[in-house]
């Protein structure tokens, strides 16, 4: 028996143009991982404004223009405390950041860093993701 996926959304939030395009990653809360930020979709939001929320609080994004209709998808197994993970389909924004702060609501509980696409594929765990930054390190070199 298989259980049903769950659905998050997540920004891909970038800064630059062509080669200096960086990509943004945040450490997960549990396990230090690098991630991009996400989160369950929040009731009387459109996807792409949950993304720019989760953006703001997992890595102080203040201002930055996300794309109305998701860029990609991906799954993994969300890792719970007990028991086996769940199944997890996350739907992609671009996110293009204008503006950010230092103080933001999960500040003190995670690391972030501004990447290329490449590296940011042998940082992150998840074969799809990975995938996703490689595709992007592709598009900045056509």
């Amino acid at each position: 028996m298989r259980r049903p996926k769950r659905l998050q959304v997540a920004a891909l939030c970038h800064q630059g143009t062509g080669h200096a395009r960086r990509y943004l990653l945040v450490t997960s809360r549990g396990t230090g991982r690098w991630i991009i930020p996400k989160g369950w979709p929040i009731r009387g939001l459109s996807c792409s404004q949950t993304a720019l929320q989760e953006a703001w609080e997992e890595a102080g994004v203040t201002d930055g223009d996300a794309t109305p209709n998701p860029m990609a998808r991906y799954t993994y197994h969300k890792r719970k405390e007990f028991g086996l993970g769940v199944p997890v389909e996350t739907l992609v924004y671009s996110v293009a950041v204008t503006q950010m702060s230092d103080n933001f609501p999960e500040a003190h509980e995670r690391k972030l860093i501004w990447v290329k696409p490449e590296t940011a594929a042998t940082m992150v765990d998840e074969p799809e993701l990975q995938s996703i930054f490689l595709r992007e390190s592709e598009l900045l070199k056509s």
